[in-house]
Formats: C-alpha cells, structure tokens, sequence
C-alpha cells in the first residue's frame, strides 16, 4: 500500500518548531521515506502563529500537501487556524491540560500531558515540542532509535544535560502514545530500508554549490529568504578560506563583488527585491565592464516590505530587465533543491565563460523548505573559467586589451597584476584597451560586441524541462520552484483519466523561444501556472514566442501552490 502522509506542528514562533519538523523529518528520512518540510512563519522573532508541514512517502514529493493527517497543536490558535486542513480521519495531538480545552468525547483529540512529561523526564518544560514529537513517532510506531539519534545529533551542541534531557522526554511522549493511544490510527510509518540521502533547503544546496563551484568571496546585507545563504557560507566557508562580509547596504555588497571579481575571484551576493533595487547600479557596471557575478535574487511578496517570510513569482521582469542602459544577463530559476545545486554551479560557469553578471532567482518555497535529494557527485563538478589567461602567459603579454573585439563578443580576461601590461576597464564607455571614449563608432562597435554574446548563451542553455503525452488535453507550463506540484499535479489529473503535458523552465533568459515554440506548436490548450498577479512568464512567452496562454493560474496569497489546488483550477477551466 503506498504511504503518503502529511504532519504539522504548530504554535507561536519561538516555541521550536521549525527545529522539531526537521527533527521529525530527518527521523522519517532515515527510516527510508521521502520529506518535504514547508515552513510557514510570521516575520517576528516570538509570538504569532508558526507552523511546519511534513510531509512523508515512499515516491518522490516537492510539494506541500493540501491536507494534514495528525496535527501537533501546541496552542489552541493552532487548533482554529487548521481544523479546515484536517483530513476526515486526521487526529489532532494536543496538551489538554495546558491549553485548558475541556474533557470532551472527540475522538480526534489525543491528550499527551506534554509540559508534565517534559518537566519530569527532561527537567524543563520547554522540552513539550520534544514530548510531543515523542508521541508522534510512538502513534505511527516508527523506530524510536532513530529519533533518539537524530536527537543527539541536532543538540549535541548543548551539551549532555540538554542532549540526553531530549531524549528522555521524546521516550516520555513515545511511551505514552503508545500506552494510551495504540492502534488509535492506521496511519504507519514502520523504518524501509533506508537509502544515503540528504535533507536539505534550497538556499542550503544553493550556497553549498557556490562553496564547490569555487566562490572566493562573498558580500550582503542580510535580507529574507537570503539570508540563510549568508549565513551557511559564513559558517562552513571557515574551513575554505571564503570570506563573507556583511556590508552597511546592498549598494556596498554589489560593488565589492565587482571588484572581487574584477580582481579574479569568483564572487556572489545574495538579496531580496528591495536590496536587489539597490543593487542594479553595480549590475549594469558588471555588465559595462564586462565583469562575471553571480546575484541571487531572493523573491517575497512586495511591492515594498510585503510579506518578508511568505512566497511569490514577482520578481521575473525585473530580473530579466533590471538596470540601466539595456545589457544580457542569463536568469535561471531553480526547480528544486538538488536543481539548487546544479544550477549555481552552472551559473558560476555561465558569469566567467561570457564575463556577465548571472542571477539566480529563488523564493521562500525553495529557500526555507527542506526536501530529500540524492547525495551530490562532487565528481561531475567541472570547473569552467572561461577565456582567461594564464599567468605564464601574463608573464609574456606588454600589450593587452581587456575589451578586445572578438567574433564571439568574449574577449581574453586577465586580471590585475597579472600581465606586464596594464589591466584596466571604465564604467564609461571605452574602447578595447578599456579608456573612456566617445565617439559613435567604438559605441557602436563595444556594444554589438557585447550583445554577440548573447548568440553563445542562446547556444548554451539546456531548454525547458518538457513532458509530452498522446493525446493530452492541454498543457501546464511553469517556471521555478512550483515544478514539484505542477509535476505531481499532471500525475493525479492522469490518475483521474486527464492527460496533460507539463512544459518547466528553469533558464529564463536567453527566453529558449524555439523549444518553447515546438512543444506548444499542436497544443491544444496551454494553461501558465505562476505564483503572481500579473502573469509575468506568460507575457514573457508571448513577447519571445507569439503563443498566447489559453489561461494563467495565478497564486499571490503568499502561500505555495499545492498539487490538488492546481488540479482543481484546472478542472474548472477544462470542464
């Protein structure tokens, strides 16, 4: 029988739920089963209502599932807030006591005496989330060695006393559940043979790629979804001599990626929409000196401040057009946690090989949503620096021109110190050797030498990720992070008797307007799925193809797309 459950705890920010999900989680995970862990918080550091979905099966999932099996309420909000997610047989687990609701003959209401169990068998009542985890293990009877481990793995830190007094009050709740409450659900999550996986957030893979790909340097100015990436480099790249400078502003955090990367090493930001305006300034100096950095663009719910820990697909059009003065710059927009990974790598390559600024655009639902992937092959990492020149034969050169008009529009970059000539560029416009002109020839010429390369980027881009089927009624088209439920959308319309094909981009820009083109040539309908109000990829796909959307469905509460919301816009349309 196929398992796909889905678990939620909630309360008040501050009372440890994102740490216990991913704690839950990683249990599960090591009891062989596929996680995916959707946080959702309020942007404040205590009080206001938090919670995480886990979501847990033995097939592959990148989506938040629309209904909750078993529900940990750490606080009555929790209960009012998500009794309409509840599933018709899901049981709700919850601190009777402590929350002061009444005996009653509900049977979906388990009472676990948490803050009493966590007082005695832990020492502190802040271990109840730890209790309740217990129980939620104990009721689905999965191993409770494996929580007891990943336990001391998580808290380690805190040392033994809080480490073992964890432990003990996870037993506390395990062994309760089970006294009290066995076979009270059908619901079992028994250990499978577990297979050599990662649990990991987008911004995690995305920032350990940067580490792999290369990356010397690193400047920001914290900003969610970000900030996370920050902090991982800041952390890990202790080891790997990568500094990380947190800067007064996103003006600062541009312009020192310039020169780091002027001066030859390879170089990131990361920043959401508003410090991305600030930032544009420093991108079109990138673009005008020909300078490779990698920008990751952090999208939220604006304009302005908006809604700083939810999601949204807003800021497309302003990555693709950011910046004064009209320039290329590749845009890609991961699927997924292991695309994370891959697609930084590439962009680290893409910014060196064509001497460009890249952006990376992510959201909340990448960013902070933890998925199982397979465990990285280091080894098909291959490190691509592009047309530049060596030292020996810097050693060599008394004549160089750093903007040297090419066929291709690349010209060979040395850096600074490197050549016995002298290494320079202008923001202003220049001529090869890179001095300030101004006559309208060398404009002309420097600026068709720089669109050329986009004729080598159009050339080196993979294309959209496309799913074809006989006789399929219509097809979805996206782009990002909402691959996971268009995909597992497409799979319950099949199980439904609907046929549909699934069209995702994960490279925006160059727009791959031929593949586009082709897989929608005999389309019958072509519905674009996007998380904003305004349609961004479907007016981009008209400008770049011709092919207007039959509909947009289009998603801007802040909240990601499930698979059985997008199953049931479509049903609307196509019935």
């Amino acid at each position: 029988m196929a398992v796909d459950l889905s678990f939620m705890i909630g309360g008040e920010a501050g009372q440890g739920i994102q740490s216990m999900s991913f704690v839950f989680g990683k249990t599960l995970m090591r009891g062989g089963y596929e996680i995916y862990i959707s946080q959702d918080f309020e942007s404040r550091i205590r009080g206001g209502h938090s919670s995480a979905s886990v979501r847990s099966a033995d097939k592959r999932i990148q989506a938040v599932s629309d209904k909750t099996d078993i529900l940990i309420a750490l606080d009555t909000e929790t209960i009012d807030i998500h009794k309409k997610d509840m599933d018709s047989a899901g049981l709700t687990i919850c601190d009777r006591e402590r929350l002061k609701i009444g005996s009653s003959n509900h049977d979906n209401i388990l009472d676990i005496p948490m803050e009493r169990l966590a007082v005695e068998k832990g020492g502190d009542r802040v271990m109840s989330n730890t209790v309740a985890i217990g129980a939620l293990v104990g009721l689905i009877e999965c191993d409770f060695d494996l929580l007891a481990a990943v336990l001391r793995e998580e808290f380690r830190r805190y040392g033994d006393k809080t480490t073992e007094g964890n432990v003990s009050a996870a037993r506390a709740g395990y062994d309760h559940a089970k006294q009290h409450y066995a076979g009270k659900t059908s619901h079992r999550l028994t250990p499978r043979t577990p297979g050599q996986k990662l649990l990991m957030t987008g911004h995690e893979a995305l920032a350990l790629a940067a580490m792999v790909a290369g990356c010397k340097f690193v400047a920001g100015y914290p900003m969610t979804p970000t900030t996370s990436i920050l902090e991982y480099i800041a952390e890990k790249g202790r080891q790997f001599n990568i500094p990380v400078v947190q800067t007064e502003d996103e003006i600062s955090a541009a312009n020192m990626v310039v020169g780091a990367a002027y001066a030859g090493a390879r170089a990131m930001t990361a920043t959401s929409g508003g410090g991305f305006c600030l930032m544009v300034e420093a991108l079109s100096l990138a673009a005008m000196t020909e300078t490779p950095m990698v920008v990751v663009l952090g999208q939220r719910p604006g304009p302005a401040i908006g809604l700083p820990t939810r999601t949204e697909q807003s800021d497309l059009e302003f990555a693709l057009y950011g910046g004064h003065g009209g320039f290329q710059r590749p845009v890609l927009a991961p699927r997924g946690v292991a695309d994370a990974f891959w697609l930084t790598v590439r962009a680290f390559d893409l910014a060196e090989k064509y001497q460009t600024p890249v952006i990376i655009i992510t959201d909340h639902d990448l960013a902070d949503c933890y998925n199982t992937v397979e465990r990285f092959d280091l080894k098909q990492v291959k490190i691509d620096r592009g047309l530049t020149i060596s030292d020996e034969e810097g050693a060599r050169l008394t004549t160089y021109k750093r903007h040297q008009i090419t066929e291709s529009g690349i010209s060979p970059r040395a850096f600074p110190m490197q050549t016995r000539s002298l290494v320079m560029t202008d923001s202003d416009e220049h001529d090869e050797e890179g001095h300030i002109i101004e006559d309208a020839e060398t404009r002309t010429r420097m600026v068709l030498k720089r669109q050329r390369k986009l004729d080598g980027l159009k050339d080196d881009m993979d294309g959209p990720k496309i799913t074809l089927k006989p006789d399929a009624e219509f097809t979805m088209v996206g782009w990002g992070s909402t691959y996971g439920a268009i995909r597992e959308a497409a799979e319950l319309l099949e199980a439904d008797g609907v046929r549909a094909n699934v069209l995702h981009l994960n490279e925006l820009w160059p727009f791959p307007a031929d593949a586009v083109m082709r897989a929608l040539s005999n389309a019958p309908k072509v519905f674009v799925i996007e998380s904003n109000a305004t349609g961004q990829l479907a007016r981009l796909m008209r400008a770049e193809t011709g092919i207007k959307a039959h509909k947009s469905i289009l998603k801007f509460d802040g909240r990601p797309f499930t698979p059985a919301y997008i199953v049931n816009a479509l049903k609307k349309e196509v019935s």
